[in-house]
């Protein structure tokens, strides 16, 4: 059912990844990630279960707050969050008892901060990302799912919400490989926890959630020029947690072993033309006809 307030709360879990297209990565010497040395951005998959609260927030009038776990430095991904669904408040769970938490640990730091969310009325959605590209595990939504007590359904490409009832209506996709993929459809009582397929995208079919949209995303812009009015930061104090449960103490996962990836190496050349120019133009088609041959129709 719907919290008590009747308004939809909702909250995003972001992470700060490393921009692996750089080619920089840094680790300590226990095999976690350097995050100060290394240049991070937003995680594309924190960016789509941004534009899912987006929707929430555009169609139902939902109050979205966003939340990450890491060093100060990780404010950059709640602002670049903010941009996209338009927050109304952002968690940033900063404290060095944090450092080297595995998914464990930090589904542990996350559940606490939840609870802290719009005013502690309740939150009726968690989004976040299917994966993390600096784990790939998969792992964090469904621990941090299970550590709330809520349902958790994964792969979700479309969602409705009966605010009536206290439901969602959802589609998931489900990969069978080697055959037809399959979409499946169900429904869940609020509060629930969701993580998004990499293939979702909001879709706004009516004018006025168009118009929403656009009143939105120009509030949006304004909010994350200045994100640091809608921040809270919390320690593990604040948090009311357990030294025992978060960080390395509370990190079951041993890290073996870590290698470099080197960076590939680039073996395609790109040529910039002028398409204005008719001169130009000819000679890129004669390069095509060139290459392609007879399997141009004229």
């Amino acid at each position: 059912m719907l919290n008590p307030s009747g308004t939809l709360n909702v909250a995003v879990i972001v992470k700060l990844e490393p921009d692996f297209s750089e080619g920089n990565v840094s680790y300590n010497s226990d095999g976690t990630l350097n995050r100060a040395e290394t240049k991070n951005v937003l995680g594309p998959h924190s960016a789509v279960a941004s534009s899912a609260a987006l929707y929430a927030k555009v169609k139902y009038g939902a109050n979205v707050s966003v939340a990450t776990m890491g060093p100060p430095i990780a404010e950059a991904a709640l602002q670049q969050s903010q941009l996209i669904c338009n927050a109304d408040e952002l968690h940033l769970y900063s404290d060095r008892i944090f450092a080297g938490a595995d998914t464990l640990a930090t589904s542990e730091v996350l559940r606490a901060g939840i609870k802290k969310m719009a005013n502690e009325q309740g939150i009726d959605i968690v989004f976040s990302g299917h994966r993390a590209s600096d784990g790939e595990t998969g792992q964090t939504g469904p621990q941090t799912a299970w550590k709330l007590g809520y349902p958790f359904i994964g792969n979700v490409i479309d969602y409705d919400i009966d605010k009536e009832r206290g439901y969602v209506r959802l589609q998931r996709l489900i990969k069978n490989y080697g055959h037809n993929d399959i979409i499946e459809e169900l429904e869940s009582p609020l509060p629930v926890f969701i993580t998004l397929d990499p293939s979702y995208s909001p879709f706004f079919n009516t004018v006025s959630q168009r118009l929403n949209l656009a009143l939105n995303q120009n509030d949006a812009e304004k909010r994350s020029s200045r994100y640091k009015e809608y921040l809270k930061t919390f320690s593990a104090q604040s948090l009311e947690l357990n030294l025992k449960s978060v960080g390395l103490p509370g990190s079951p996962t041993i890290v073996y072993k870590v290698e470099k990836i080197p960076r590939a190496k680039a073996n395609r050349k790109a040529d910039i033309i002028d398409g204005y120019s008719q001169e130009n133009l000819s000679q890129v088609a004669r390069r095509i006809y060139g290459i392609l041959g007879e399997t141009i129709i004229k």
